[in-house]
Parts: structure tokens; C-alpha cells; sequence
């Protein structure tokens, strides 16, 4: 007989990765619940839509503000605690932690990491304050004693195609930063969404670091252009942006455009996602579920071809 699915709280899941995350916890069968703020005249269309589908779909819409009791009342009713909070809303997350400190109700929590390994990188100032910040709740949880995981996702698959290859528009030039030799590692946001949620359920993993590094989606710039041009006919000229450019653009612009140039430097010129091993003590998502069919860069390029996801406004993660 299958043991009673957990129940699974998402704060920030009507966010950009937020969204997959809720619909993945729903495929798997897990009781889901959404907590976000009251949704009333001033709430944006997108964001009303978005908590339709999810009522449409079984998702329980909790409504509230990010303040102790409100958090601790719908923790009480939640196995799994995962957070989705963009970036600006990152410290919020203590509230959370001194939440579920008070219920001591909760089997797993994973923070709003899904990005890079932040205790393994040094990168340029603005990108290494921002991290700063994610690495500051890592080291408050692991304080707490609340079960945990720190999720390092890499890059948003979809979301780095649309940006660096603008499939949607007519271009026939495309930026390459530093010399487009450097790996990056870009997975498919509903991938990203569904090893979390078996990550979060999974005994083996418990206060570990999850890394998704499958070995189809180790790319670098010139080889995803290459591929590009092969399935869509077309053929595109390269405007090279060097190393020196990018560091001084991340002197020069204003607080928070500094951050995404400092993020590209590390992950396309510096090649931070995979510039160390894997060693015997790291988990990866696609050896810990060999049975899962990730979607590879090749098969989303192929998504690209015959229904793009539209191009997403999001923060860096």
C-alpha cells in the first residue's frame, strides 16, 4: 500500500519558477498548497490568471502576509515547506525559518536557492553580495535543526534560450559573451520543478545539497548557436562581448543592473556551474533518478521549434 503523499507548501508559487514548481508537486499527487498575498483590484492580471489555473487544478490558495502568526498557521497544515521567493524577497525567508522553528512539524524545507552552488563560487562583487544573502539563510537553517535541502539548479533552461538566442524575434545577430567556449549547464524549468519535488520526498537526500547537472545539458554558447542553426535553417552572425567589457560593465551600472552582467560573467566567461567535479559525497539529480527523462538542450530546442514558452520577465536566481 502507498504511504499518504506529503503535503507540500509553496511560498512565491505564482513567481516565475515558483508556477512549474506548484504544477509539479500537483502531477506527482501531493496535496498543494500556495501561500500568496491577497489578491485583490491592484493585483496584476498575470498573477490572477495564474491563481485560477491553480484553483482549477486542486491547488489550495492560502491567502496572507509574510508575518509570524499568518506564516505559522499555514505551516501547521504542510509536510514540505518550499520556497520560491524571488530574489528581492530572499531575507524574507527568516520570518519562514522562525515559523516552522515554532510548528517543528516539518519533513523537509528547501529554500529559494535553484541557482547556482553559492558555497562553491567567488564571482564579481554584485553577483557575490547577492549570493551573499541566499548563503546567509543556508547557514540560518542549517543553525535551526529543520530538515533541509539546498537545491543547485543552474540555469533556467528555457529562460536562458530565450535570452541568449531571442528564438522569438527575426535577429540574425547574436551576443556571445567572452569567446562562447565556457560549459554552462541549462535545464528545462519543468525538470528543475520535478526533481525538486522527489528531491523534497526522498530520505536519501535529507540535509544535503542536490546538485542538477545532467550530462545532456552541458552546453557552451557556440555549440547551443550551432545547434540552433542547424534545426532552424537560419544563420546568425556573432557579436563577441570580451572579458574586460563585462567586468567593467559590472563596475559601472547602477544597483540592480550590475547584478544580471555579473551573472553572466560567472556562468558564460568564468564557467562557474561547472568548474568543479563531482565528487563522491554530491548528489545529482539525474544519477539519484536515472529513471526520470530529463528533457535535453537538443529536445528543448526542439519545443523552441514547434511551440515556444514565451519569453519570461524574471529575475536572475
Amino acid at each position: 500500500m502507498e504511504s499518504k503523499k506529503s503535503r507540500i507548501l509553496v511560498f512565491g508559487g505564482t513567481g516565475y519558477i515558483g508556477k512549474y514548481i506548484v504544477k509539479a508537486s500537483i502531477t506527482l499527487g501531493h496535496p498543494t498548497l500556495v501561500y500568496t498575498r491577497p489578491l485583490n483590484s491592484q493585483t496584476p492580471h498575470s498573477k490572477t490568471q495564474i491563481c485560477n489555473e491553480f484553483n482549477s487544478m486542486g491547488v489550495i490558495l492560502v491567502q496572507g502576509e509574510l508575518e509570524h502568526d499568518q506564516i505559522v498557521e499555514v505551516i501547521k497544515k504542510a509536510d514540505i515547506v518550499i520556497c520560491a521567493l524571488a530574489y528581492p524577497q530572499v531575507e524574507e525567508q527568516i520570518k519562514i525559518i522562525d515559523a516552522i522553528k515554532v510548528t517543528r512539524n516539518i519533513k523537509r524545507f528547501l529554500p529559494s536557492d535553484f541557482g547556482v552552488e553559492e558555497d562553491r563560487i567567488n564571482p564579481l562583487p554584485p553577483f557575490q553580495e547577492f549570493l551573499d544573502k541566499k548563503r546567509k539563510i543556508r547557514r540560518e537553517i542549517e543553525a535551526s535543526g529543520i530538515p533541509y535541502n539546498f537545491i543547485s539548479a543552474n540555469c533556467y533552461g528555457a529562460y536562458f534560450v530565450n535570452f541568449l538566442l531571442h528564438p522569438h524575434e527575426k535577429v540574425k545577430n547574436i551576443v556571445v559573451y567572452g569567446n562562447g567556449e565556457t560549459k554552462a549547464i541549462l535545464n528545462y524549468e519543468e525538470d528543475i520543478a520535478m526533481y525538486s519535488i522527489k528531491v523534497a520526498n526522498d530520505p536519501r537526500t535529507c540535509n544535503r545539497i542536490v546538485l542538477y547537472r545532467p550530462s545532456k545539458n552541458i552546453i557552451t554558447q557556440n555549440e547551443l548557436i550551432s545547434l540552433w542553426e542547424q534545426k532552424s535553417g537560419q544563420k546568425f552572425h556573432k557579436d563577441f562581448v570580451p572579458e574586460e567589457e563585462i567586468v567593467k560593465l559590472s563596475k559601472t551600472l547602477p544597483p540592480p543592473q550590475d547584478i544580471p552582467i555579473s551573472i553572466i560573467h560567472s556562468i558564460f566567461v568564468r564557467g562557474d556551474l561547472v568548474n568543479f567535479e563531482i565528487g563522491e559525497d554530491d548528489l545529482e539529480a539525474s544519477q539519484l533518478y536515472p529513471d526520470y527523462n530529463y528533457t535535453s538542450i537538443d529536445q528543448l530546442l526542439d519545443i523552441f521549434l514547434v511551440d515556444p514558452p514565451a519569453p519570461a520577465v524574471a529575475a536572475f536566481e
